[in-house]
């Protein structure tokens, strides 16, 4: 955890005693006033919702009533104007029994008793477009209907005597009317809400009002707790960052910047307040001294050590020339044709070897591995130029990606050409090879090395040959190779993947 912090948790931890009293008393401030809130919403709720639930369910039963009535005896005039009087006080209301047909049998049509209602036996309440309609259901489709307009509903609900702000709606099913709405708040206020069920269907009343408002102590004490907590923050990082962070950060950034054979100067980074950091200061400089003398040492160390390696491989190649003029002279003075096959053989595997340590030699300085195009083209023009008095119309076809292998991959490449290159020959001087390099598609770190020839397809003569002199060199060079070297007998190819360090 950084400084920084540990010491603002320092701090937080030292003032939580006083945050925490100041967080009690606004709780129980706001606590108390939520009550008091919560009393006169419930006082308010019941008040609103005890006249409108009586008169529904008065209403209600003389629907019901006069509706069975009406549904024995269409011409029951009586049952009719005891519906009238009962709706007489009300005159805002409307109401109509109608029969299954639709015809009205008490009371006047009005828009909203067309409303599409689902018919049932139940009572419902629906809220339609300006009041609420009920709904008593009948034998054959026949209803008792009644419309009750918004005003009539907001006076129905509106509370005796003086009350504060509230707002009113009915609600039904997942329809609303709001018979009185709300002022709008400042996004501080906090509204309350309860829910009265009427006792017709799920029609139930809602009303609503604000929260306790937020008062001058409440207010104080927040501010003085929120500003308690910024003040602390802003001491405690103050103070680090001044004596620890800010120097720290510049230590860093001039450690960053270091590179190796330079000395660390911290004389740049100015007055540094805390001393520990001063200290750690001068410990950088001290051990960028040390890492200047080492590296001054190893500089002139590789820079022996490579002259030594280029000598050494100088040596080598011109070891490698000698032995091959040795072997040429030895070849001129053979007295058998056998005796100079042999030599020519030989020959061509030191050829082979110098071709690849030549090349190693080139790529030294950079060592990025040897380009196989180079490698294998001038050991083709090599074994061409050897084996001419043996196979004078030899020919050696090269299709060769541009890719980098290292130099064990290299050596065993061109000993495995030169020992099938020699096996063709053997079987047909006049034997013309393809010579075929190209990465996998499927592991970019392999390629494909592929030597084809008619001279290669398999017969008595090249079984035999395989078996007594080539087979077992190939395969050593294979597992030099760390690959399978596979050969089809009918086409007369060899086939083998090996490691690539990809293209250069």
């Amino acid at each position: 955890m950084p400084t920084g912090a540990k010491v603002f948790l320092i701090l937080v931890g030292a003032l939580l005693p006083l945050a925490l009293i100041a967080l009690f008393t606004t709780m129980q401030t706001t606590r108390n006033a939520d009550d008091e809130a919560r009393e006169r919403l419930a006082v308010t709720a019941r008040e609103s919702s005890s006249l409108l639930e009586n008169i529904l369910a008065n209403h209600v039963a003389q629907l019901t009533r006069t509706l069975a009535d009406l549904e024995q005896d269409p011409q029951d005039a009586p049952s009719c104007m005891r519906l009238a009087g009962t709706y007489a006080s009300h005159s805002a209301a409307r109401y109509l029994i109608k029969d299954g047909r639709g015809r009205a049998l008490c009371g006047t049509p009005f828009p909203q008793a067309d409303a599409r209602i689902p018919a049932t036996m139940d009572t419902q309440a629906h809220i339609v477009p300006g009041g609420l309609l009920l709904r008593v259901g009948g034998n054959g489709g026949a209803a008792a209907l009644a419309f009750y307009p918004r005003e009539l509903l907001v006076n129905l609900t509106r509370p005796s005597g003086f009350v504060p702000e509230y707002g009113a709606a009915l609600v039904a099913h997942s329809d609303r009317l709001t018979l009185r709405a709300l002022k709008e708040n400042s996004p501080l206020d906090r509204g309350k809400s309860i829910r009265i069920d009427l006792g017709v269907e799920d029609l139930a009343l809602e009303t609503t009002m604000p929260g306790a408002p937020l008062t001058s102590p409440l207010m104080i004490a927040t501010v003085l707790l929120v500003l308690m907590w910024i003040a602390a923050a802003g001491i405690g990082w103050f103070v680090v960052d001044i004596l620890l962070i800010r120097p720290l950060r510049r230590l860093r950034s001039n450690v960053a910047h270091y590179q190796p054979g330079e000395v660390i100067d911290t004389t740049r980074l100015g007055p540094v307040p805390a001393q520990e950091i001063r200290e750690l200061g001068e410990t950088f400089t001290e051990i960028s001294r040390t890492v200047q003398a080492h590296e001054a040492d190893l500089a002139k160390g590789l820079v022996r050590q490579t002259r030594l390696t280029r000598e050494v491989h100088h040596r080598v190649k011109n070891n490698l020339q000698v032995i091959s003029s040795l072997i040429n002279f030895h070849a001129r003075a053979a007295k058998g044709q056998e005796a100079a096959d042999a030599y020519a053989s030989i020959q061509r595997r030191v050829d082979a070897l110098a071709v690849v340590h030549r090349h190693h030699y080139a790529e030294m300085e950079e060592n990025r591995g040897l380009e196989l195009r180079s490698v294998v083209g001038e050991l083709a023009a090599n074994l061409r130029a050897t084996a001419a008095e043996q196979a004078p119309a030899l020919g050696i076809t090269l299709e060769i990606e541009a890719l980098l292998v290292t130099q064990d991959v290299a050596t065993a490449v061109a000993f495995l050409l030169t020992e099938i290159i020699e096996l063709a020959i053997t079987c047909s001087p006049g034997a013309q090879l393809r010579i075929s390099v190209k990465s996998s598609p499927q592991d970019p770190t392999r390629a494909i090395l592929r030597i084809s020839s008619p001279a290669l397809i398999s017969n008595p003569h090249f079984e035999s040959l395989v078996e007594k002199r080539y087979g077992r060199v190939q395969t050593g060079l294979a597992r030099q190779l760390r690959g399978q070297l596979h050969h089809d007998p009918l086409v007369g190819a060899y086939e083998i993947a090996i490691t690539v360090n990809g293209r250069p």
